[in-house]
């Protein structure tokens, strides 16, 4: 009976455990996904008096010691609507290569950022696809003026020394 009851007592808490765990952002695109209503008409879909690709570059490994070495990183790209009013919209978020070719997109349709909102998706440190110049490019839109940030976050850890930088994302075209 006593075993039977530490039995139920560490199911209990293994449960509550995992329940306290917070899922991978990558599939929580139900986040922001926009509302029929919430689209502008328009020829293209995603028409905003403001609209920008940027360019965060990522780091999924990292050279060390040698060329040959290659040490795995964990990197999230964070987007921050910084407006305290405005929404941010996002028509996509996609990830390249070293190499510049195409890896994966994010979202299957525009999303936004309501004020003071973020979004992070993360490239597992087992992920190895993007390389040492992987990159997200971003395209976003926006009714007024904004500065949301587009950051990448780099973390990586081995044996008891671990290490984070992080990248800031640039405008590489824009229409307003």
């Amino acid at each position: 009976m006593k075993k039977l009851i530490i039995y139920f007592a560490v199911l209990l808490f293994c449960v509550s455990l995992s329940s306290c765990v917070k899922q991978n952002p990558n599939k929580e695109l139900e986040q922001g996904i926009l509302k029929e209503n919430k689209i502008p008409e328009s020829n293209d879909e995603f028409s905003y008096p403001i609209k920008k690709d940027v360019y965060v570059p990522i780091y999924s490994d990292i050279y060390n010691k040698t060329k040959d070495f290659r040490f795995q990183l964990t990197a999230t790209l964070s987007i921050r609507n910084t407006s305290q009013k405005d929404t941010l919209f996002i028509k996509k978020v996609d990830y390249y290569n070293t190499i510049g070719d195409f890896v994966r997109g994010y979202i299957k349709q525009p999303i936004y950022l309501k004020p003071l909102e973020s979004i992070e998706y993360v490239i597992e440190e087992e992920d190895t696809a993007g390389g040492s110049g992987a990159n997200f490019l971003i395209t976003w839109g926006a009714n007024k003026t904004i500065t949301p940030i587009f950051q990448g976050v780099m973390v990586g850890v081995s044996g008891q020394q671990g290490f984070a930088f992080t990248t800031e994302g640039i405008v590489i075209s824009e229409s307003e």
